[in-house]
């Protein structure tokens, strides 16, 4: 069994020490009461370490299970009733993968690992059961569910009126504010994903997002090598990635 098709089977260890995590401040429950702390610590369970093309989640398998990234990046592809192979999401270190399951009871998505990973598993049915003693998790954790769907709505609305170079500005802007909050460079990082799970993502073909990095290039925007992304000039990508530039056709 190679391990792009693998399953890990793992019960976790309940050893899990979130003050001293590195994920911790860009976790939803960074920042509890240190009291209330051990209680989460008590639930959440560490998995092994996640391979590349490791499957941390298979489509339509039942609910049970929120897992937070502590390392790495992963990200969620659905397969639809015709087929259709689409790229819906990634996560990155502190955020929260099983959100849109919670409804369906079941994974709408296969979750796979882009490179190493670390997560921690937060079973839900104890976790709502802390959330009815710590008033404070539970109101972060609803905090976090309703921008998670803020954002899951303006970036539809994004992605379905604006161009394919406004798209993907606006895609690296995001990034490069993920690793800015995180104490990194937001001007040189890397990215996991591959340009293919990128374009799909945005909607795109590969051929649209390699030429449109290739316009980026030639306007001293960004540098690309590999998967090593440098923004060269962060205001006029800002700028880019906030106009209302409409798509005349599919990229």
């Amino acid at each position: 069994m190679t391990s792009r098709n693998k399953v890990l089977h793992f019960a976790g260890r309940r050893d899990v020490d979130c003050l001293s995590c590195r994920a911790s401040p860009f976790c939803f429950t960074g920042r509890l009461p240190v009291d209330e702390v051990p209680e989460l610590g008590d639930i959440i369970r560490r998995r092994a370490t996640l391979d590349k093309g490791d499957l941390l989640i298979a489509q339509g398998s039942p609910f049970t299970t929120l897992f937070l990234v502590r390392s790495g990046s992963l990200k969620q592809v659905t397969t639809t009733a015709s087929d259709e192979y689409l790229v819906t999401a990634f996560f990155l270190p502190g955020e929260l993968i099983g959100l849109d399951a919670i409804g369906e009871g079941r994974y709408p998505g296969s979750v796979v690992s882009l490179e190493t990973a670390t997560v921690c598993e937060l079973p839900f049915t104890e976790f709502s059961e802390l959330g009815a003693r710590v008033p404070e998790l539970r109101r972060r954790f609803l905090c976090h569910l309703s921008q998670e769907m803020g954002g899951e709505r303006l970036w539809m609305r994004l992605l379905l009126r604006r161009t394919s170079e406004v798209r993907l500005a606006h895609f690296l802007v995001a990034m490069s504010e993920h690793f800015r909050l995180r104490g990194y460079s937001p001007h040189r990082f890397r990215l996991a994903m591959s340009r293919g799970d990128i374009a799909n993502y945005l909607g795109l073909t590969m051929e649209t997002v390699s030429r449109t990095l290739m316009r980026y290039r030639e306007q001293e925007l960004l540098a690309t090598r590999g998967q090593e992304f440098h923004i060269l000039d962060m205001p006029r990508l800002e700028r880019l990635a906030e106009t209302s530039g409409r798509r005349s056709s599919v990229g």
